[in-house]
């Protein structure tokens, strides 16, 4: 059990049949009356949030939540393979549960993989990828200067937006958390 005064960033917990995790958490003393707790929490397994406020007092379960590293293999046009690397079980899961990693994960790439109670709801790619460019407009030469962007798809599908110099074929690296050009690898 955790007391809603103890709450921190990443803290999960179980509260009216659901887990839900902190996104944000603010400890309020107002000059009258009893304190509080105000939070932002994410449901872990619809990926809705909201903001609830709490007394300090309140205690709700932990929930245990698993990670494992595993291998995406491949994706039969409905479901997206991942192999657990230490028993070699695959574990299929559909295009929602993996939607926004997906973007940043090749074929035998590893990702982290997120359980409560043996069910995945969660896929997180790596924080840093680099991909190759696979379409883009001809870069110009000499414009370096202005920070100009323009679109660019990667290997994976994903489009993120590229300084002028970087050309098709070129290897990028990636931030996966933001979607932001880091640098050519």
């Amino acid at each position: 059990m955790i007391s809603a005064g103890d709450f921190r960033k990443g803290v999960t917990f179980e509260m009216d049949g659901d887990v839900y995790q902190i996104i944000d958490f603010q400890h309020v003393k107002p000059g009258k009356g009893a304190a509080f707790v105000r939070t932002k929490i994410k449901n872990v397994m619809t990926g809705t949030t909201k903001e609830v406020t709490f007394n300090p007092n309140d205690r709700y379960p932990l929930a245990r939540i698993e990670t494992k590293e595993m291998q995406y293999l491949y994706n039969d046009g409905e479901l997206y393979y991942f192999m657990d690397t230490e028993t070699y079980e695959q574990l299929p899961l559909n295009k929602d549960e993996v939607e926004e990693a997906i973007l940043y994960i090749k074929e035998n790439d590893n990702a982290i993989i997120r359980f409560y109670q043996g069910k995945p709801f969660e896929v997180e790619a790596p924080n840093f990828v680099e991909l190759v460019v696979t379409q883009t407009e001809p870069g110009v030469k000499g414009d370096t200067a202005t920070g100009a962007t323009k679109p660019a798809t990667l290997e994976t599908g994903a489009v993120v937006n590229v300084p002028l110099f970087v050309n098709m074929g070129d290897k990028v690296k990636i931030d996966t958390r933001t979607g932001d050009y880091l640098s050519r690898a």
